[in-house]
């Protein structure tokens, strides 16, 4: 890890030992677990009394599960008092004698599941609210596996946690055990999780080719905790790499730190201003990817899943299950039948392909927000394992990102995606679900609805390459509203017409 990079990381970990604030009130509402972990806003649900009560349930669940003793990693992004609460985790499953190793720097997520592999632990632990926006934090939880814990286990923690504020009304969460103490007595281990994940990505991708191909890129780690990793990992492939939003910024700039096109604009400006073949992205903690090509172009996660893919069987020659959430671009379809690959589909949350993967031989598996894993890492996405790909697949083919794209879409024709985020009431949310299942349109657009499938969600299918999903988002109160079609033009229309009727749903 460079000098630069040792400094970034240490004016992030301030205060880990302090003690920490209580109090004695039970939570207004009960905690529960979404696609991914439990999110909540900073200081209104998501308070250092929150956070050691779920700490507490995932030390009972452990021991109920006979993996306590495997022990427990902890990492943090660079959110608001994210080390703090880390340092909460640690100090509760370490009084329940649960041996903790605590990152001792904010850390990508990918980085702390791969401790988790490594290491054989039982679980892990990550604090951080990925993409949300910076009001929010969360609570992800890692299975020993690596990848995000299966709907299952999530809900015996939830039914725990349940119990457990029924029985305490008015209880304060366990304290803890000091830190310091909790060092003293080998309980609590701090470590570098960076180091050993980043010599795990060296060993998945191809250095020797990235470094004859003398790229000039741009790294975007959005104030995220991939910054200074992965402008890092380029420069040492060879790469002429310039790093933007790689400060210390909690607010991230007032951004969600979401790789997609309407927080992307500095990186859109800084590839043009540079003349740079591509700006490579990652969201907040380091699992997502995006990405910009020379063109300015934002390339939406749905087009790197599809290149990520040819480039694994083309290329790498490996084989194995294609696995894609609901919202997925239908390129990923077309690719896997093309290949005679196995193909799934789930509902949208990793934890879903997750699922796949620890059953049978994964390939690839993602969601259409970019969070893609890749065989023989681990079931988790990895946002900075996937940018390198990229840099590789513009190394081996000669060809820029957006080049790439368009020579695939000649061969399995054109997709074009867009997704717009609706801020609902929960009653309008409720109001338009119950529409879309009881009385859904028979045409959108001018086309004839073919089919309505409800595995997450409504999505109305018009054909092989057109159609429009309306999903209630499980960690904001919004609705999202999906859609892929032929052109550019097709995808508005559909949009369009879409919100004109949630309008209508939600008067």
């Amino acid at each position: 890890m460079s000098d630069a990079q040792q400094k970034g990381h240490a004016d992030r970990n301030h205060s880990q030992s302090q003690p920490q604030p209580q109090t004695a009130s039970v939570p207004a509402t009960p905690i529960r677990f979404g696609t991914d972990g439990w999110r909540a806003v900073i200081a209104e649900e998501f308070t250092f009394a929150n956070v050691r009560r779920v700490a507490w349930a995932l030390a009972e669940h452990l021991e109920a599960t006979g993996r306590a003793g495997q022990g427990v990693a902890v990492g943090y992004d660079c959110r608001f008092l994210s080390d703090r609460f880390a340092a909460a985790v640690a100090s509760v499953l370490a009084a329940a004698g649960i041996p903790v190793l605590l990152s001792r720097s904010a850390c990508p997520t990918p980085a702390l599941s791969w401790a988790v592999v490594s290491r054989k632990l039982g679980a892990g632990v990550m604090i951080t609210a990925s993409h949300n926006p910076p009001e929010y934090n969360g609570f992800k939880l890692k299975g020993w596996f690596g990848g995000p814990a299966l709907p299952e286990e999530t809900r015996q923690l939830e039914a725990i946690l349940a119990r457990q504020e029924a029985g305490r009304a008015g209880a304060a969460p366990p304290a803890g055990l000091d830190l310091t103490e909790a060092r003293r007595l080998g309980r609590v281990e701090e470590a570098d999780l960076v180091g050993p994940y980043v010599q795990q990505l060296r060993n998945l991708v191809d250095f020797e080719r990235l470094r004859a191909a003398r790229l000039r890129l741009v790294a975007d780690p959005m104030h995220g905790a991939a910054r200074g990793v992965l402008a890092d990992l380029l420069r040492e492939a060879g790469a002429e790499v310039t790093e933007i939003r790689g400060e210390f910024n909690p607010s991230f700039g007032g951004l969600a730190p979401e790789p997609i096109a309407r927080n992307l604009g500095p990186a859109v400006e800084t590839v043009r201003r540079l003349g740079a073949q591509a700006a490579l992205v990652t969201d907040g903690d380091g699992d997502r990817v995006g990405a910009v090509d020379a063109t300015g172009e934002v390339l939406d996660a749905q087009r790197i899943f599809a290149l990520l893919l040819q480039h694994l069987v083309e290329v790498r020659g490996w084989r194995g299950s294609v696995v894609k959430t609901f919202a997925g671009t239908r390129m990923v379809d077309k690719l896997a039948a093309r290949y005679g690959l196995p193909f799934h589909e789930t509902p949208i949350g990793f934890k879903h392909v997750c699922e796949y993967a620890l059953k049978e031989d994964v390939l690839i598996g993602g969601e259409e927000s970019g969070g893609i894993g890749i065989k023989n890492h681990m079931p988790e996405r990895d946002g900075l394992l996937c940018n390198l790909l990229l840099a590789e697949i513009m190394a081996t083919r000669g060809r820029t990102l957006g080049e790439q794209v368009a020579a695939l879409m000649a061969e399995i024709g054109p997709h074009y995606f867009q997704r717009r985020d609706l801020h609902l009431t929960p009653e309008g949310k409720n109001r338009l679900m119950a529409l879309l299942r009881d009385d859904p349109p028979a045409r959108l657009a001018g086309w004839p609805v073919e089919k309505v499938d409800p595995l997450d969600g409504y999505k109305l299918i018009f054909g092989p390459s057109r159609w429009i999903l309306f999903r209630a988002s499980g960690t904001e109160p919004v609705v999202r509203v999906y859609a892929e079609a032929e052109s550019p033009e097709e995808v508005g229309a559909l949009l369009d017409d879409g919100l004109r009727l949630v309008e209508s749903a939600t008067r």
